[in-house]
């Protein structure tokens, strides 16, 4: 276990940074474009929505985006983790093995 890592020089913080940020993007992309065709929707059989101001429609888009962003980042950020957790395990299970094989050759 790591305690004192630099945020800027330790590249598995960086790279699951990295992964995070993608999936935000990713994310806000998605559900950016699903909340514009609600907003299409809404616009065009609700005459309540019709009534709103251009600040609030606004405030509607960008509140799904950002949702959509940090769920998909978080999605993101745990398949990375997961995958490096298996990784290691898997270096880890490869050196007791080839230290076992040593032992008894």
């Amino acid at each position: 276990m790591r305690h004192r890592a630099s945020l800027t020089k330790d590249q598995e913080t960086n790279d699951a940074a990295w992964e995070a940020a993608r999936g935000a993007l990713s994310g806000a992309a998605k559900w950016g474009v699903f909340m514009g065709l609600f907003g299409a929707t809404a616009y065009a059989f609700s005459p309540v929505y019709r009534g709103l101001t251009v600040q609030f429609k606004t405030y509607i888009q960008m509140s799904g985006m950002i949702v959509g962003g940090m769920v998909e980042g978080d999605r993101r950020m745990r398949a990375y983790e997961l995958q490096i957790r298996h990784q290691k395990r898997l270096t880890r299970d490869m050196e007791i093995w080839r230290r076992y094989e040593e032992d008894y050759e």
